[in-house]
């Protein structure tokens, strides 16, 4: 016998390639087979297209999953550390104008307190009419200190405060608006910050529904500071 000859393959290792393939005129070809190997080779082809649809199914399980945990932490973020928030008005220019998107972080004040300059995202105060719920301001007073408006200047503890922000607009210790208690705030003593409070206003001052209308406003109103400008592109940038 010549070195190179090899074996031909069984009737029943052709039958099961061919029915494995789909490959029904192949089958008739290979001859006499017994109903163990036809068997056999069904067995075959059925169990690859098990393998196959078990694959299929647990793909889309893995991506159900993928798709169910980013979801699960949108929501949480959402809720417990970042928010968007968007700029109705122009309280807050220059800093902020209408239809800006600010980003908030709401843990900011979990690990720190209220500092004076931040911009913070709060609750509007009850008894304070107006649809919409959330007001964003810039924290002029902090607990235990005095806030004086004369001569359309603030100065806390009867020390002028520098405030760029405000762009050289008057501030004046009225506005005609709310019924918060302000009492002091337009003489030297100036007005009290109640613990657990701070004194808040827009940068605007013009043109600001503000802490002069109603008061110092309850800590646990705030929701957040807002640090970064998100929208437009032309104003991305910290605050």
């Amino acid at each position: 016998m010549p070195d190179d000859q090899t074996d031909s393959p069984s009737g029943s290792e052709q039958l099961a390639d061919n029915v494995l393939a789909g490959d029904a005129a192949a089958v008739l070809d290979v001859g006499d087979v017994s109903d163990e190997e036809l068997a056999a080779a069904r067995a075959a082809r059925e169990e690859g297209r098990s393998k196959a649809k078990r694959s299929s199914r647990r793909n889309l399980v893995e991506w159900l999953v993928v798709l169910g945990g980013a979801l699960i932490l949108a929501v949480v973020v959402r809720t417990f550390a970042f928010q968007t928030f968007w700029i109705p008005s122009s309280s807050m220019a220059t800093t902020l104008e209408t239809n800006d998107r600010v980003l908030v972080n709401k843990l900011s004040y979990r690990f720190g307190d209220p500092e004076r300059g931040d911009v913070v995202v709060f609750e509007r105060p009850p008894g304070e009419s107006g649809e919409i719920k959330d007001l964003i301001k810039r924290i002029i007073g902090l607990p235990g200190e005095h806030v004086s408006i004369m001569n359309s200047s603030v100065y806390i503890n009867g020390r002028k405060l520098d405030e760029p922000y405000t762009h050289g607009l008057p501030t004046d210790p009225t506005i005609g608006c709310g019924t918060g208690d302000t009492t002091g705030i337009d003489t030297p003593t100036g007005m009290l910050v109640p613990e657990g409070h701070v004194f808040v206003m827009g940068d605007n001052r013009t043109g600001s529904h503000d802490g002069r209308c109603f008061g110092p406003i309850d800590e646990d109103l705030i929701v957040g500071r807002a640090f970064v400008i998100i929208w437009p592109p032309n104003r991305i940038g910290g605050l």
